[in-house]
């Protein structure tokens, strides 16, 4: 499981207005963007698009180890 502590978490936004959350674990390098729908709330789309990027890490770590 990855430590949710070294997740670095940034919200971009683009020249055309819309946003981009972003996913960064500086250890491994691994990241994950993924453009926002205007019509969800945000903290909902951080909480699945978090889950999703903590079974990459994970899987990851099994790869590589």
């Amino acid at each position: 499981m990855a430590n949710r502590s070294n997740i670095e978490i940034e919200l971009v936004k683009l020249a055309s207005g819309a946003r981009l959350l972003r996913f960064t674990e500086p250890k491994s390098g691994l990241t994950l963007e993924r453009k926002l729908d205007p019509n969800r709330p945000v903290s909902e789309q951080k909480q699945a698009l978090v889950k999703v990027f903590e079974v990459a890490l994970t899987q990851a770590a099994l790869t590589f180890a």
